[in-house]
This record gives C-alpha cells, sequence and structure tokens, in this order.
C-alpha cells in the first residue's frame, strides 16, 4: 500500500531513546527541556514561551483555558479543521462559529474571518491548511485592530512561514502536532507556544496540575518541606516526556531533509499532473511563503471524486480528505450558514499520498493510476443512455 502519511524514523532516533533508558529519567526531564529549547530555537522565540505537551490536542483545550473561555464567548474558525479545534472550544461552554474558506487553499482569508465575527467573538483559531501559511499575516492584523486573541492551529505548519516569520508566532497563542503521522513525529505529543511570558507561565503549571515545582526533587533544593503542595489553579498532566522528547530533538535535526523531499514530491506531481485532464491541481505558494508540505491536494469534478478515490484505494493507493466539514458534523450542526467555498472544496479536494518516504516510482504509479481512474470515470460519466454505450 502506498500510503497517503508515513513516518520516517531510523537509527538516529533508536540510539537516541537508548540514551534516555541508560540515563534511567524516562519522564519530563533534561531532554524535554533541550527539545522545548530547540523547538523555540527554530520558531524563532524564547525557550520559557514553548512547551512540550502530550498532543496538539491537549493544547488546544489548555488554549481554551487560558483564555477563560465560557458561555457567552464566541470562537471564529473555519469549518475545514479537525474536529480537535471545535472541540476544544465546546468544551468551555462557548460558541464555535464556522467561517468559509478559499475553495483553492482550503484556507480562510482575512475577510472570511472579518464577516463571521460577532459582538461575543473573544478569539479566532485559524488552522494552516496542509501546511500553508494562508491569510496569516492579514488575519493577525485584524485581530489586532479588533481586540480579538489570536490562536494558530499550526499542527501541520511545523517548517512553515510567511515572509520570514514562522508560522505559530503571528498570533497570541499556537499548538504544534507531532503525532505519528505529522512532518515531525514523536509517536503521540506536541507543543505549546504563549507569547505572554506569565501567561505561559501559568500554561507549564497547568499543564502538570497546577503545580509550581514540576517536581518534589526540583523543591527538595528550595524548601524544607519539599512534599507540600502550593497548587493555585486546577490543572491536569498534559507533559511530555524525556523518551518522545529524544526522538523529537533527532526528527527537528533531519526536519530540513525531510521537508526537502517533501517538497520534491510535491513538485514532481505538480509536473506530472500538468494539463492532466479533470485534474485541478494545488495554487502555488505566494511569494514570502514556505510550507510544510504536509498535504497534497487536487480537485476533481465531485461526480468522479469518491469513485477515483474507491480506483485507487483498489490499486493499493490511500488516498483521503481532510477535513470534513465542521458545519456538517452532528454535534456542530449550523442552521442558517452558508459557507459556499468550503462545501465546494469539500466535495471536490483529495489528498494524495506525500510523505518522505516516497520514491520517484511510488510518484509515478500514483500519477498513473490517477490519470488512468480519471479518464476512465470521465468517460463513463459523459456517455448516456442514447449514445450506443
Amino acid at each position: 500500500m502506498i500510503n497517503v502519511f508515513q513516518p520516517s524514523l531510523g537509527d538516529e532516533e533508536l540510539q537516541a531513546v537508548a540514551e534516555v533508558f541508560a540515563g534511567n529519567w524516562l519522564g519530563h526531564g533534561p531532554r524535554t527541556k533541550a527539545f522545548e529549547a530547540e523547538f523555540a530555537e527554530h520558531i524563532g522565540v524564547e525557550p520559557e514561551q514553548v512547551l512540550f505537551i502530550n498532543s496538539c490536542t491537549a493544547g488546544l483545550f489548555l488554549a481554551t483555558e487560558l483564555l477563560e473561555l465560557g458561555p457567552g464567548d464566541d470562537v471564529v474558525l473555519p469549518s475545514v479543521s479537525f474536529v480537535a479545534a471545535a472541540n476544544a472550544v465546546a468544551a468551555t461552554g462557548a460558541r464555535p462559529v464556522f467561517c468559509d474558506v478559499d475553495p483553492r487553499t482550503l484556507n480562510p482569508t482575512a475577510d472570511h474571518i472579518d464577516r463571521a465575527l460577532t459582538p461575543r467573538t473573544k478569539a479566532v483559531l485559524v488552522l494552516h491548511y496542509g501546511g500553508y501559511p494562508g491569510d496569516i499575516a492579514a488575519i493577525a492584523r485584524l485581530c489586532r485592530a479588533r481586540g480579538v486573541t489570536l490562536i494558530e492551529d499550526a499542527a501541520c505548519a511545523v517548517a512553515s512561514s510567511a515572509d520570514g516569520t514562522a508560522c505559530g508566532t503571528f498570533g497570541d497563542l499556537a499548538v504544534w502536532s507531532f503525532d505519528s503521522m505529522k512532518v515531525l513525529v514523536t509517536g503521540d505529543g506536541g507543543a505549546l507556544y504563549v507569547r505572554d511570558p506569565e501567561l505561559a507561565c501559568r500554561a507549564r503549571q497547568l499543564a502538570y496540575h497546577g503545580l509550581e515545582q514540576s517536581s518534589g526533587f526540583a523543591a527538595a533544593k528550595v524548601s524544607h518541606r519539599w512534599w507540600e503542595l502550593n497548587v493555585r489553579h486546577f490543572g491536569r498532566r498534559i507533559i511530555g516526556n524525556d523518551v518522545t522528547a529524544a526522538i523529537g530533538s533527532v526528527q527537528l535535526r533531519r526536519l530540513p531533509e525531510s521537508v526537502a523531499r517533501r517538497r520534491a514530491v510535491a513538485e514532481s506531481y505538480d509536473r506530472l499532473l500538468a494539463g492532466a485532464e479533470g485534474v485541478t491541481l494545488p495554487a502555488p505558494l505566494p511569494p514570502g511563503h514556505t510550507a510544510s508540505h504536509y498535504f497534497y491536494w487536487i480537485q476533481l469534478d465531485p461526480a468522479i471524486r469518491d469513485q477515483v478515490a474507491a480506483d485507487l484505494l483498489d490499486r493499493g493507493i490511500y488516498t483521503t480528505f481532510r477535513y470534513p466539514p465542521l458545519h456538517k458534523v452532528p454535534v456542530y450542526r449550523a442552521d442558517g450558514g452558508e459557507l459556499p467555498g468550503t462545501d465546494e472544496a469539500s466535495d471536490s479536494t483529495l489528498l494524495l499520498p506525500l510523505h518522505q518516504g516516497l520514491d520517484d516510482a511510488d510518484v509515478r504509479t500514483v500519477v498513473d493510476e490517477l490519470r488512468k481512474s480519471v479518464e476512465n470515470r470521465l468517460s463513463a460519466f459523459r456517455r448516456t443512455p442514447g449514445d450506443g454505450a
């Protein structure tokens, strides 16, 4: 099977984990702190502003808690987004307000966000679809002008930037995903960025039970009764650990080569599918934008999209669509809102395999089978009962 997503792990990651085992400290410790500092340098912020956590989803829930969202608050987010984003908002009692997206880029523009703002809007939670920055600079300016907090869901955008600024650092808070199918993987894991230093300190406490000291051993150096608790906020345990952090450090060092390979695969698709009948390719990146190339998506006539996906699966090629629009998910079904760009994109978009493990032969196989399926399905769709077929 040619998978749509696939991690790349090897001897370096195994050696890093072996070193953690040899040190006999598996939990939140020096490797975690080192990875936080390395990732902070990667995105151009201070280490104290970055927290390595056990998942991107946990980071979304923590971000909404830090903002003290609750009943009476609205949060604007694109309907084309992962369900965890809306869940994190709704769990606080706040209302997710879904905005439209550009049907080609599947990212919202500043105008889409602006039209969805309400008098009760407290935050905007924007996704970088497929690792493409989108209209993030203009959205950030809009949020600042309106006094609205901007949260960036940079789950797909670990190496994306716009005009030299890393995605995730335009807003007030951001999350990244390092799960097993992402560009940088730690098995499960994620990162949270908080711009405000005081809020970042509170985030660190809430991520570990509300404790001011991350371990009793550390407290023993400053208190003669280090086992006593000084908890001022309700918290939970969502911190990362040294085993997964060690993998993350290796993956971060390898990130440039991983993204370079993904870019090469995307460019091959662009070249080999140029002019293919019935296949619309992704819009090119604007000048000054770099992408993590997490998704490569094409768009097909909705009448044949699902059939093409089934054909490719039969031929050992797994494709998918992400993310099904949230305004049509039963628990979030919105009344009265028209999101035409979202509907158009969700009916026509298909993600092709894209990961650094794909070789050139895999890419050609995907292209050949895709062309064949589209040609056959279009031909069948165009036939009528009276044409003698």
